[in-house]
């Protein structure tokens, strides 16, 4: 055999799950490359030990190819024959997830976009995914922020900059605290007061929570984010009473000498690994919420799975979390998951040390708006701080996305913001390069186009890469991990304006960036 154009590892397959790991490896192989033979395109084939090496033609391919891009379009590779054997269903996604009565920090920020990647990647497989914002909107930190306003708020200043008056209020009532027990106190008695729904601090509570998700949305409709549920711990305290009672009447809660209740998760029941659930008030922690969360929303959508995407710091919680559940007798549990995230070190502004998401969003704005000005190759456009939003936006979300999602990483604006390399900023670039060429040549018929013309080594290679999209979209799904998708559109070039663009485009909707057209 010549080269081989394309070379198929089947140790790969039966390690990705796609062909079954009960066969003999030999007789799969060649089971496999007969069925390839029936294919017109493929011209010869080799079929080794657990690998196969095959030609194809050219001219056949290329049309194929086209054929597809034009008649699929948004549905280009992920029709494909990989995902037959995937279970399709009801995924719920619990992403972002900050704490009320502050401003969005720039720590949610990879929770996120996180979140947001992997549920646009199931939904484009075709599940219904259901996005869930679980706010921390309860717990007793709520108790002392209760107890700060009212020593320290004013709603005349809560209406003209809500969530940075609360945050000033919080920072003070913390240092108070600290040196006098009986704000101590009162906090500990202004959350006994919300657990036990007395009116004036619910409508204190209720009043941060609202102004807190109004200011939120306007984060998300800038990221590109939506949520189908705003939830919270709140909605769930009544439920965890109920989630305690259960541990009571199956035996798994226990008191200890300081009055908690905890559950035994040691496997000698020796109390040598356990999760506390109550405090010695009575009062619900946030595992206890978690668990009447998890049962609730089990009930209400009859998930087929649950992902849970928060930094790697929670991930005993999570452990913990669903080994109560499957003890309480729920074996949905295991098909539970926590994506956990690194850290990211070093996010600053000009100002300093970042706090608040608002203000990395407005810099890689500012930053990308100077840059384009300054750049001669920028287009004219009617919106340039939109597409300078969007490609600042971009530049972050690549760069988080480019490594394992579990190690943390260094933040650096120079490189984030490169025109050249795998930045977000060059990927943008060649999807807005690729669209101006489509615009100026897309009149022409598609009749008139000629196979032929792509028959060049370089463009049966970028042929080839484009068949991989579905091989790579399989890869994010086993493991819901990016970089898979970030190191192939960086690897798509100016070529084949239609199909590349058409890839790069749906790739990057599922990462979660918007797509320019013009910069």
């Amino acid at each position: 055999m010549q080269s081989p154009d394309f070379r198929l590892s089947v140790n790969t397959l039966l390690r990705n799950g796609i062909l079954p790991t009960n066969g003999d490896l030999q007789a799969q192989t060649e089971a496999l490359a007969s069925q390839l033979k029936q294919d017109s395109v493929v011209e010869e084939i080799f079929a080794g030990r657990g690998v196969i090496h095959f030609r194809v033609s050219r001219n056949l391919l290329v049309q194929k190819v086209l054929e597809q891009l034009c008649q699929e379009r948004h549905k280009f590779g992920v029709k494909s024959e990989l995902f037959d054997g995937l279970k399709k269903g009801t995924t719920v996604v619990e992403f972002s997830s900050p704490n009320i009565a502050k401003k969005f920090h720039a720590g949610h920020l990879r929770s996120t976009i996180i979140g947001n990647f992997i549920a646009n990647l199931k939904e484009s497989l075709g599940n219904n995914v259901i996005r869930v914002n679980y706010l921390g909107d309860w717990g007793m930190q709520f108790g002392l922020l209760g107890a700060g306003f009212q020593l320290f708020g004013c709603q005349e200043k809560l209406k003209k900059n809500p969530l940075q008056h609360l945050f000033d209020v919080y920072v003070q009532v913390n240092k108070e605290a600290e040196n006098n027990e009986v704000i101590g106190q009162a906090a500990r008695e202004f959350f006994r007061r919300l657990e036990q729904q007395e009116h004036q601090a619910l409508l204190l509570w209720k009043q941060f929570r609202e102004i807190t998700v109004e200011e939120y949305q306007q984060v998300y409709k800038r990221l590109g984010v939506h949520f189908d549920i705003y939830s919270g711990e709140s909605f769930h305290q009544q439920q965890a009473q109920e989630v305690v009672q259960q541990l009571q009447r199956r035996g798994l809660l226990k008191t200890t000498e300081k009055g908690t209740g905890v559950v035994d998760l040691s496997s000698a029941g020796d109390m040598s690994s356990y999760s506390t659930v109550l405090r010695s008030d009575g009062t619900s922690l946030y595992i206890t919420r978690d668990l009447a969360a998890a049962i609730d929303r089990k009930e209400r959508y009859n998930f087929d799975e649950m992902i849970y995407v928060t930094d790697k710091s929670q991930g005993i919680h999570f452990q913990q979390l669903f080994q109560i559940l499957l003890a309480m007798g729920h074996s949905w549990a295991e098909r539970c998951q926590h994506v956990p995230f690194g850290l990211v070190q070093g996010m600053k502004t000009r100002l300093g040390e970042v706090v608040f998401l608002e203000d990395v969003l407005d810099e890689a704005r500012a930053r990308m708006l100077r840059n384009m000005s300054q750049s001669k190759t920028t287009k004219e456009m009617v919106y340039p701080e939109d597409t300078a939003e969007k490609v600042g936006i971009s530049a972050l979300i690549v760069q988080d996305f480019k490594g394992p999602l579990g190690s943390d990483y260094k933040f650096d604006w120079d490189r984030i913001l490169q025109a050249q390399g795998d930045t977000g900023v060059f990927l943008q670039y060649t999807h807005a390069r690729l669209c101006s060429l489509i615009h100026r040549y897309g009149d022409r018929e598609e009749g008139a186009f000629d196979p032929s013309l792509l028959l060049d080594q370089r463009s049966i290679s970028i042929l080839q890469h484009l068949l991989r999209y579905d091989e790579v979209l399989y890869q994010s799904v086993q493991d819901l991990q990016p970089k898979h998708l970030v190191n192939f559109l960086m690897t798509l070039r100016l070529r084949l304006f239609s199909g590349v663009c058409t890839v790069l485009a749906n790739g990057m909707k599922i990462l979660g960036i918007t797509p320019v057209e013009k910069m």
